[in-house]
């Protein structure tokens, strides 16, 4: 009789570098969790109901209250808005990563040949792609309530890229944060005390002069302050090299810091070495 391969044949993957394998290994996984958004489309659209919930309390209830020198306030507040968003969609990250945790996916994923980085790169790339389409619904609505671009095109869309990267390096550090949740829910509380002063404690809704003084040397020092004054000097005008500086450097170390640490994290928890 003819011999047949048997069940214990080794799987054997083309031949590629290492770095080309992490990349596809990343793309598969991202595809996979781009499919997940597309089956549960209820859960896209709560998670963009909630910005445009903010921008419509912020620019009819709070508005009339905040002066902004040389802007009406809504300008001041959609490039807020904008980095805002994307910092509340970094929890998704965590939460995603949480819930593939409780239901044992990372489990095999750890079983299978693959880079260790392509689960959290996956996760987060998903998730930047989602707030690409975030950032487009909210430019929408901005417009709808009286928002306008000062600059040009380029400009806006400028200050959309910064913040979507500014997003994504921090989406690592949610990806680390979620190594340590038993479930979505618990990740979910867990964002929060980093998430509301991070957003609250900047310049994304009022001008940092307004604070206390002891707030004002953390707000006006803080990431989310740099990359929504930056945001702003883009959109609006206005000096523009030492605000997209400041922010650039800290998109680039948030990552170069967040995303070793998000893989380190993602093997101690499943005992790799």
């Amino acid at each position: 009789m003819t011999a047949t391969a048997t069940a214990t044949t080794p799987l054997v993957r083309p031949s590629r570098t290492k770095l080309g394998w992490a990349v596809h290994d990343a793309l598969a996984v991202t595809q996979r969790n781009l499919i997940g958004y597309v089956r549960i489309p209820q859960a896209i659209f709560f998670s963009t109901l909630q910005p445009v919930m903010f921008v419509l309390l912020f620019r009819y209830v709070f508005g009339g209250a905040v002066p902004i020198q040389g802007f009406d306030y809504v300008d001041y507040l959609i490039p807020g808005i904008f980095v805002q968003t994307m910092l509340f969609g970094c929890a998704n990250t965590a939460i995603g990563l949480a819930e593939d945790s409780g239901k044992g996916l990372l489990e095999r994923f750890r079983s299978l040949p693959m880079a260790r980085s392509a689960v959290l790169a996956g996760r987060t790339n998903a998730d930047t792609i989602r707030n690409v389409f975030v950032a487009l619904l909210m430019t929408a609505v901005g417009y709808a309530v009286g928002f306008r671009v000062h600059t040009s095109f380029l400009g806006w869309l400028a200050g959309i890229l910064l913040a979507i990267a500014f997003a994504y390096a921090l989406s690592w550090g949610f990806a680390a944060l979620a190594m340590g949740a038993p479930n979505g829910e618990t990740a979910q509380l867990m964002t929060f005390p980093l998430i509301f002063p991070l957003t609250f404690a900047s310049s994304a809704f009022v001008p940092v002069a307004t604070m206390p003084g002891w707030l004002q040397a953390f707000a006006e020092n803080q990431p989310v302050t740099k990359v929504v004054n930056a945001t702003r000097a883009l959109m609006l005008g206005g000096p523009t090299a030492t605000p997209v500086l400041q922010a650039a450097l800290w998109t680039v170390g948030l990552f170069v810091v967040l995303a070793p640490l998000a893989v380190w994290r993602y093997r101690q928890v499943g005992g790799v070495k």
